[in-house]
């Protein structure tokens, strides 16, 4: 049997270290617009329920707590539009790319199974398929896979890296379709509050999914609406006979989300107000960055929601990655995502205020 390693990839973030070089000896510093790491502070209501919560010597419990549960039943509820939720459709995670990365594994899949995912992706799909030993491979449009050994489709909307939404009507045909060939559908929804020009829909919606969850389940992050990506705070919803199992077998590995995240969970999910301050955030500098890239010669595709812009000046991928970093900018190039991306760049919007105004003053030369 090979090691776990031999099973990955090159970790891709590596081949960018060069370019981090030169764009950190610009005379005003860098800008570092590659990876979309939360920048802004944890508000303040969320560290406060953190720190009331510090004096918490016994083990949590991988389910959480009643109360953690009823503020993501709840937060579903009123922020998705499911219905029927109780807490047999709810599993806190401890971050979302753990469960990415462990999906196909605790799910049991290995060799003769198969997981699919768009063809423009968050590397991290492929990564658990590989961990599990599992066949994958990517779509353009799911429903022209074959579903013979299909045992898992991703879906992701918005996307990461292109923002591209999926519309209430090709996601409800998508899970009819998974239905059919008895393929089970997770749909990573990690930035659905982040929609721009576009309403990001849930695979929980009632519209979509005809009011019943059975197949499907959906993952959410607190990481980027909450600034919570150092709290590893996620959870995932949606079919009970699924989260029933991956609950038992993360009890016996000891996936628990500690205590003191728990509780500011809690106080995430039941406050809109900080929700609507970071957007406002989010939008100002996406605003800012998108008319100065499309100044700069730039062309944005989709875009329409997440905390990226995919750009292209209709060149290498890592010429563009240069020509900014000689200009003191680091993006993330777009073939880390897939060899479709391989003309596009990556731009994050997590920067302070300060950077992205720094940035949009050198794309103007």
């Amino acid at each position: 049997m090979s090691a776990v390693s031999d099973l990955l990839p090159a970790f891709p973030w590596d081949k960018l270290e060069p370019y981090k070089k030169t764009a950190a000896a610009h005379p005003d510093g860098i800008v570092d617009l590659s990876v979309g790491t939360p920048v802004d502070p944890v508000p303040d209501l969320i560290q406060k329920a953190l720190t009331d919560a510090a004096d918490s010597p016994g083990y949590p419990t991988v389910w959480g707590t009643p109360a953690l549960r009823d503020a993501i039943t709840g937060w579903l509820e009123r922020r998705l539009g499911a219905r029927g939720i109780t807490h047999r459709h709810v599993l806190p995670v401890v971050g979302s790319k753990e469960l990415v990365a462990w999906l196909p594994t605790q799910l049991g899949l290995g060799p003769g199974d198969r997981v699919a995912y768009p063809r423009l992706a968050y590397p991290t799909y492929e990564v658990g398929a590989r961990l599990a030993r599992a066949g994958y491979e990517v779509y353009d449009d799911p429903r022209e896979l074959d579903p013979a050994g299909l045992k898992l489709l991703w879906l992701n909307s918005p996307s990461n890296p292109t923002g591209r939404v999926l519309g209430k009507e090709e996601l409800t045909e998508i899970v009819a379709w998974a239905r059919a060939h008895g393929v089970l559908v997770f749909s990573d929804e990690c930035y659905l509050e982040l929609g721009w020009e576009a309403d990001p829909v849930s695979v929980l919606h009632p519209d979509v999914n005809g009011g019943s969850y059975d197949g499907i389940v959906a993952v959410h992050s607190l990481s980027k609406r909450s600034n919570l990506a150092g709290y590893r705070a996620a959870f995932v919803a949606g079919d009970p006979a699924v989260l029933g199992p991956l609950l038992e077998i993360r009890k016996h590995g000891g996936m628990m989300t500690s205590a003191p995240t728990q509780a500011a969970v809690v106080a995430a999910l039941g406050d809109a107000a900080h929700v609507r301050e970071q957007r406002e955030r989010y939008a100002a500098r996406r605003g800012a960055l998108r008319t100065a890239l499309l100044d700069h010669g730039f062309r944005i595709e989709h875009s329409e929601a997440s905390l990226y812009l995919w750009a292209t000046r209709g060149e290498s991928c890592w010429d563009t990655v240069a020509h900014l970093a000689d200009l003191g900018i680091l993006v993330a190039p777009g073939d880390f995502y897939g060899a479709a991306g391989d003309r596009f760049v990556r731009v994050a919007l997590t920067a302070t205020d300060e950077r992205v105004r720094a940035a949009v003053d050198r794309l103007k030369v």
